[in-house]
């Protein structure tokens, strides 16, 4: 089966493989997902009502042989590669919402910087900027 998702599906598939790559999608990284969706300029001419629709497409493939293959090369495929490090910015930005990152999500999180070309100091600079974004004050 051909995948040939949108680009914002192609962006939610990859949220979605980020929260799931530990294996525990917590409310937390769930809950980033749709906040990401509801503010960022991306995903403006999306259908909110599909998130829970096109997750599933995601478990669904990700449970295929390849899945995991499949939905990388259609994240670097689909989404121009003007965007490319927001696509990086959106998978951070997951791994970053429950205040920890686990070994499974730094391999995740080096898989899909290598698949988009991301230069290591883009990388350091968006992983950076979410660890301040979501450092508690205390």
């Amino acid at each position: 089966m051909s995948l040939q998702p949108s680009a914002h599906e192609a962006l939610i598939y990859l949220m979605v493989v980020m929260s799931a790559a530990d294996r525990d999608m917590t409310d937390a990284e769930l809950g980033s997902i749709g906040s990401v969706i509801h503010r960022l300029p991306v995903f403006k001419d999306f259908d909110e009502n599909r998130i829970i629709e096109v997750a599933r497409q995601c478990q669904q493939i990700l449970q295929e042989d390849n899945g995991l293959e499949r939905i990388l090369a259609a994240v670097r495929d689909v989404v121009p590669t003007r965007l490319h490090d927001t696509a990086y910015a959106l998978a951070v930005e997951v791994a970053a919402a429950d205040l920890h990152v686990e070994p499974e999500e730094k391999r995740m999180l080096q898989i899909v910087r290598s698949r988009l070309h991301i230069e290591p100091l883009v990388a350091a600079a968006i992983e950076r900027a979410a660890r301040a974004r979501h450092r508690p004050l205390v």
